[in-house]
């Protein structure tokens, strides 16, 4: 599924769009086994989990390139060939592809594209598509504010790893506003003050100081990501308040509920692009790519005079637009 914000509405929640979606279907039985599942996991391995991303991701970023000329040879060629043959046959891909998109793991990982797509079809659209139907704008303008302004600690964080003061600033004052005059957050009155939203992750953060995104990833149920996000995705949860005061449910319930409101804000867009890609998961991939890398050179550029206003919504939708 798509863990890529490829809308060109003014929703940020990208990069995991179907990536989160999939543990959010609505409220029951099934579906909150398998997130209470995932939870459960979560806790448990994340530090192994950390490191194994780490180390994996460093050393698919040692491995040589196909173009290396000590290889190219008559000989090894034709053994490519007959390889680049197989491969196309059963996934419709070529070897020589894999290694320029870094996605050593494109066998494994387009499985695990394929069961997140068929929990998204049969679990999380449909619930999607029902919160849009129930809930009027407004209320659904609502939630999303409130899971925004719940996230603000993580950003808020990871703007000063970042080392940008003014973005930093801003994250601050939006929490303090929208928390107080914005009960809670329900309302985003800070925009209206001249602080617009934006989002940061440790993910981010790493690529602004230069950390390689390593070989690329497809996590169930989680989506689209990478060895460097992998350790990132890690790292937010430990910064975040919640993992700390709120109990397990409460923590699912944000994920499951930030999950359909954000499907629910893709369903089109995802709808089309399913019909125009010829590979799906290639697309998607390039979209994810496309997307982190304009996030982390969004971190960068501090002579960008529109950086302090550029949102997630406006990197997805250029990355989108390009490859139309």
């Amino acid at each position: 599924m798509v863990g890529v914000d490829i809308r060109r509405q003014t929703d940020d929640d990208v990069t995991r769009s179907h990536g989160v979606s999939i543990a959010s279907s609505p409220p029951g039985q099934e579906r909150l086994g398998l997130v209470v599942i995932w939870d459960k996991g979560l806790h448990r391995f994340l530090p192994f989990l950390a490191l194994l991303i780490f180390l994996a991701g460093c050393a698919g970023d040692a491995s040589p390139g196909m173009d290396d000329p000590a290889i190219t040879t008559e000989s090894s060629a034709a053994e490519f060939d007959d390889e680049d043959s197989d491969l196309e046959d059963a996934f419709g891909f070529d070897e020589e592809e894999e290694e320029d998109d870094n996605d050593p793991l494109e066998v494994p990982n387009r499985l695990v594209f394929a069961l997140n797509e068929m929990l998204d079809v049969v679990l999380l659209q449909p619930a999607a598509a029902g919160y849009r139907f129930l809930f009027p704008d407004g209320f659904r303008d609502s939630v999303q504010n409130f899971m925004r302004n719940l996230r603000s600690p993580v950003t808020f964080v990871n703007d000063v790893f970042q080392g940008k003061e003014e973005r930093a600033g801003t994250t601050l004052a939006r929490f303090a506003i929208n928390t107080t005059v914005g009960l809670g957050g329900l309302f985003d009155v800070a925009d209206d003050m001249g602080y617009p939203f934006h989002k940061s992750d440790f993910g981010q953060t790493l690529g602004t100081y230069g950390v390689g995104e390593g070989f690329y990833l497809v996590l169930p149920i989680l989506g689209p990501s990478s060895a460097r996000d992998g350790v990132g995705l890690v790292a937010d949860h430990f910064m975040d308040p919640l993992t700390y005061l709120a109990s397990r449910n409460v923590r699912l319930a944000r994920f499951a509920i930030e999950g359909i409101d954000t499907r629910s804000r893709n369903i089109e867009t995802v709808e089309e692009l399913r019909r125009d890609s010829v590979d799906f998961y290639a697309r998607v991939r390039s979209l994810y790519r496309q997307t982190r890398e304009n996030e982390i050179n969004h971190g960068r550029l501090d002579d960008d005079p529109d950086s302090s206003s550029r949102t997630g919504d406006d990197v997805q939708s250029s990355s989108l637009d390009r490859l139309e």
